[in-house]
């Protein structure tokens, strides 16, 4: 939750928390996108007018990397600013002031629509299945324990479906924002996928590294 209102926060947060939500809260875009980026939440409540820039900035970039549902919840009602936030990449607004039970459906409606178009999805290469769903990786009907960045970097190699993503490419939807040259994350992590799921990791089958360029998934 991003909102720089001290009062505002601590409603939702209590709210949220009495219906089985875990909760982070910013009161800043910088802040928000840090938390975003690094804590990968299940969905984002922002809302515009932010002490150090406008939430629908906070939106585009976070849509640069991500396809999570993001609900604003603000102040502004003019529809001008409606579907300016919803242009930006916003699933839902909601305005101040709110009922809690609205508030809550509407959640529960994103989160529904994300887990149903994400249900049953799964991707095999070789003798390997990912269950997209469910985040759950197999190798030979045995399960591969991945860490969170490690199934990330599976994903997004999945979802470019054999094409080549550059490390830029990579480092952000991956990291986030602000890894863009850190590219021994990617050597490294990339190195433990290929030890957990290639046969032979020094020959990789799948894992495909284009010199100076990135990495690519083939055998989909």
């Amino acid at each position: 939750m991003i909102e720089d209102d001290v009062q505002i926060r601590r409603f939702v947060r209590v709210a949220l928390e009495d219906a089985g939500f875990a909760v982070t809260e910013a009161e800043g875009v910088k802040r928000g996108l840090i938390d975003a980026a690094t804590r990968r939440p299940d969905l984002i409540i922002v809302d515009l007018g932010l002490p150090d820039g406008d939430g629908k900035r906070l939106i585009a970039e976070v849509r640069g990397w991500s396809d999570l549902p993001i609900l604003v919840l603000s102040a502004r009602d003019q529809e001008r600013e409606k579907v300016a936030a919803l242009d930006a990449g916003a699933d839902d607004y909601l305005t101040k002031p709110f009922g809690v039970d609205e508030l809550l459906a509407r959640l529960r409606a994103l989160l529904r629509r994300r887990s149903s178009a994400a249900a049953d999805v799964i991707v095999r290469f070789g003798d390997i299945e990912v269950d997209l769903a469910r985040h759950e990786v197999r190798k030979r009907d045995e399960m591969v324990h991945l860490t969170p960045t490690e199934y990330r970097l599976l994903a997004a190699l999945l979802k470019a479906k054999g094409a080549v993503l550059t490390y830029r490419q990579l480092l952000h939807d991956v990291w986030g924002p602000g890894y863009a040259n850190r590219t021994h994350y990617l050597r490294v992590h990339m190195a433990n996928l290929r030890q957990k799921l290639e046969d032979d990791p020094a020959r990789p089958r799948y894992l495909i590294t284009e010199l100076q360029v990135g990495y690519r998934l083939i055998g989909i």
